[in-house]
């Protein structure tokens, strides 16, 4: 899991279980890149890359350090943000309609993986190498993966602190328990649902009762929306990355507690970018590779924080400020 992923908090809605897709795009019939998706024009769409996102904060943010490092370098380049779900922005990688996205290595990985050669590598406890490999081995046909960024943004599932104690829950172990004779709702991005660590997943692992899951998709990718829904009480137990702040749609921090996945259920999940091989020049590459060698899980959290916290800034100007701190774009 974005994450998008996004403006940064946007005004997303809460949607019902939409089954297979990711975020806000899914489910449509409409090309989300038909009217030019929002973004910015970098020149000649013949000789521009485009660079996606799918629609939550984070996807956008690293969307954008894409976009700058190569227009610093003078490439033409233009942004397309907000594309939707991962099988929608996939596509649209796939078709041309996008020549690069942020993704992140365990769940686009399980994504193509093909046979079970493949899916066994990803099984619950693989390491980061096994993650990787997988993927490079199941990319499409003019589809490649720049190297893995140290920066990880995990799925997790959180829990209020109040849940917690009252029902002594603090591991995956211990909720699949709880829900034995209990009903529960989770709450997550859209495609949680069907992922290898949703609802199935939690109960082929850990024997959680899946009948007694109830779940409401709410494509925010883990943010404002769903950590709101999670304070009130509409859910009790959400999907929320690692690197993103806990707060709800006020900005005020929310008390929650991480559960513990000691069977390591959720993949190891490395910031990368995919893109067509063909369009990148090798110039290009090696710029996407400069962003990867620098950007840290820390960084992630900052540049989130600065997005859903008090000062709202927008993704461009957190990408433009991250990249002059590295040395990667003049400032």
């Amino acid at each position: 899991m974005l994450k998008t992923h996004h403006n940064r908090v946007v005004a997303l809605t809460l949607t019902a279980m939409l089954g297979g897709g990711a975020l806000v795009a899914c489910g449509s019939n409409e090309d989300p890149l038909a009217n030019g998706g929002k973004g910015t024009d970098g020149g000649n769409s013949s000789q521009t890359i485009t660079v996606g996102s799918a629609n939550f904060p984070e996807s956008e943010i690293v969307g954008q350090i894409y976009t700058i490092v190569l227009k610093d370098a003078g490439m033409n380049v233009s942004f397309k943000g907000g594309i939707g779900a991962r099988d929608v922005y996939l596509k649209a990688l796939e078709k041309g309609d996008i020549d690069v996205v942020p993704e992140y290595s365990g769940n686009v990985a399980q994504f193509y993986a093909k046979g079970k050669a493949q899916e066994s590598a990803l099984k619950p406890g693989a390491s980061p190498e096994d993650v990787t490999n997988a993927l490079q081995e199941s990319l499409p046909n003019g589809i490649e993966a720049g190297p893995a960024a140290q920066a990880e943004s995990k799925d997790s599932y959180r829990v209020t602190k109040e849940f917690s104690e009252k029902n002594k829950v603090t591991t995956l172990e211990e909720l699949a328990k709880y829900v034995e004779n209990k009903s529960i709702t989770m709450g997550g991005n859209p495609e949680l649902k069907e992922r290898p660590y949703g609802p199935k997943g939690l109960e082929s692992e850990y024997g959680m009762k899946s009948l007694n899951v109830n779940f409401r998709g709410i494509s925010d990718g883990g943010g404002p929306l769903t950590v709101t829904a999670l304070a009130n009480g509409d859910i009790d137990v959400a999907d929320i990355y690692t690197t993103s702040p806990v707060v709800d749609k006020s900005g005020k921090p929310v008390d929650v507690v991480e559960l513990k996945d000691p069977k390591r259920l959720i993949l190891a999940q490395q910031v990368l970018p995919l893109y067509r091989s063909a369009k990148l020049s090798d110039e290009a590459k090696k710029k996407l590779e400069d962003v990867q060698k620098q950007l840290t899980t820390e960084d992630l959290k900052a540049m989130n924080e600065r997005n859903s916290g008090a000062e709202k800034a927008e993704p461009e100007q957190i990408a433009q400020d991250w990249l002059e701190s590295k040395g990667l774009a003049k400032k």
